[in-house]
């Protein structure tokens, strides 16, 4: 099989996504390191940022992917020797080129407003010229299912002119995303019989059978397939590679040149902080949630066999079984997420945990998306000694006499030995305020807290029909550059949530450096 990305071209086309030619050079070096065959840099005619990733992508050695060139066969009426796109994927440099063309009878019609005839040529003309410059040509039949279902003559016509001319591929794409499996693994075989040429599918998931269409095609004989990390694309996206690949490489048995499978998921968390749009935690295979159970059936059964409730191995695709805990927990969840934060379950009280999680919970805290502040209060209940430090108070002032509001904070906390350190510090808000003070007071006494930055907040109101009288759950998420975790903190004042949250995430890095104190009490 063959894995043809496209992130670089139709993913930059997502919503929301710009790729800088640094972000594009990152990217082609990840996908040259888990082993895609080739990468779709970009139209180098149609922005001068794609023409300088071509330029630097020029020096930077590969060793497993082949960089593409994209762009579109001739203009109407235009010989491709003087076509100006034909001499931008020549400049471009790279030994394998992709035009598409039009294979739908009514976009030849409507669109280019040219002779079905003058469509054929520009096919022709396109890929025997840059056969003729050396270039390796793979052809994309824009439209070709649409084009197949309304006339199936003229769309196979297309196929066979790319082929004549010396095509390496022809790519069928479902350009609008509206075609069912049955319809592309008829139309697949139907190619495959005819022409003597390889084949690949581009798919996209207007229709949310992107994947199920790739998978057809390569069951009717496909041996490429082309898409994005992540599902990137236009509109509702174009197939999604994490899904294909664990799926025909896995599931379906079928040989590649991809050396470890289990990259993937650190591939697509990559490309999701680079594109700036975080992952579906719902995405199969690679999503957060792929393989995390919560009810409490569930989670015993996987306990004695993953397989009851588990399609695959989560570690072959890089990813991890996580257990949730929340008030549809049973007592055996609550001791094997004991076990996977490293806790000796045998000294753990399920019972008592999940009857103090549900109490919790009940009162709007949410330990499933707060795993650090659930690892605190199952020791807290353990009695070990996990909170070095006290909070003896804190004021908040807000300056609003200037062009902006200032907030500053002042803060009081102790020490294991009695030690007292009252500071201050200001911020662009009461939290922001908040968060530095304790910060700036405690890394007097633990150095390795001035490491910690938080990256992340979140507010929800808890029931909204109390209008500003109602609970707040507030959830934090910090980071010291080597790990990230996650506390949570609920209260009626939305001050106290987030100090509760803030507390608990200093004490997590605290108790993961080993500095432990006396537990100051249940929350």
């Amino acid at each position: 099989m063959i894995f043809f990305d496209t992130t670089l071209r139709d993913g930059a086309q997502s919503e929301g996504v710009s790729f800088s030619t640094e972000d594009k050079l990152e990217i082609l070096k990840h996908l040259d390191r888990f082993g895609i065959d080739f990468v779709e840099g970009g139209y180098p005619g149609s922005n001068p940022k794609d023409k300088a990733f071509f330029k630097a992508a020029a020096d930077t050695p590969l060793s497993r992917t082949k960089l593409v060139a994209f762009g579109s066969t001739r203009k109407v009426g235009t010989p491709a020797s003087e076509d100006k796109g034909m001499q931008n994927l020549l400049e471009a440099q790279t030994d394998w080129v992709c035009i598409f063309g039009k294979s739908w009878d009514m976009q030849l019609e409507k669109a280019l407003q040219c002779s079905l005839e003058e469509g054929l040529n520009m096919v022709s003309d396109s890929v025997s010229f840059l056969r003729s410059q050396g270039k390796k040509v793979i052809f994309d039949a824009e439209h070709f299912f649409d084009g197949w279902k309304n006339n199936k003559a003229y769309a196979m016509s297309i196929i066979g002119r790319a082929v004549d001319a010396g095509a390496e591929f022809v790519v069928l794409c479902d350009t609008n995303g509206g075609t069912f499996p049955d319809e592309v693994e008829e139309a697949v075989s139907q190619v495959i019989s005819k022409f003597d040429v390889r084949v690949g599918v581009h798919a996209h998931n207007d229709s949310e059978l992107a994947v199920a269409n790739s998978l057809a095609a390569v069951r009717a004989g496909a041996t490429m397939v082309q898409g994005t990390i992540n599902g990137l694309g236009e509109r509702c996206g174009n197939a999604n590679l994490c899904s294909i690949i664990p799926n025909v490489v896995l599931k379906m048995g079928r040989p590649s040149n991809i050396p470890d499978v289990s990259m993937l998921t650190k591939l697509s968390m990559f490309v999701g902080e680079v594109t700036n749009i975080e992952p579906d935690p719902k995405l199969p295979f690679v999503g957060r949630s792929a393989f995390a159970h919560k009810g409490g059936v569930h989670v015993s059964a996987v306990l004695k066999d993953a397989r009851t409730y588990e399609h695959l191995e989560p570690g072959l695709v890089g990813n991890e079984r996580r257990i949730l805990i929340s008030e549809l927990a049973g007592t055996s969840s609550m001791l094997a997420k004991s076990k996977q934060l490293g806790i000796d379950a045998k000294k753990v009280d399920g019972k008592e945990v999940l009857e103090k999680v549900k109490q919790l919970e009940s009162e709007g805290f949410h330990f499933e998306a707060a795993e650090a502040s659930l690892e605190l209060l199952i020791r807290k209940l353990r009695g070990e000694n996990v909170q070095p430090f006290g909070l003896e108070g804190f004021r908040l002032f807000m300056d609003v006499g200037g062009p902006s509001t200032i907030s500053e904070a002042s803060i009081r906390v102790v020490d294991l030995n009695g030690n007292v350190e009252h500071t201050a510090a200001d911020g662009n808000g009461p939290v922001n305020a908040l968060d530095r003070a304790l910060r700036k007071a405690l890394s007097k006494f633990y150095p390795v807290l001035s490491d910690v930055r938080l990256t992340d907040y979140k507010v929800r109101v808890i029931d909204g029909k109390d209008g500003t009288a109602a609970n707040v759950r507030v959830l934090i998420r910090s980071s010291d550059g080597r790990s990230s975790w996650t506390t949570v903190g609920v209260s009626g004042n939305i001050i106290e949530a987030s100090l509760m949250a803030l507390m608990d995430s200093l004490e997590y890095k605290l108790m993961k450096e080993g500095i432990k104190g006396t537990p100051n009490g249940e929350r």
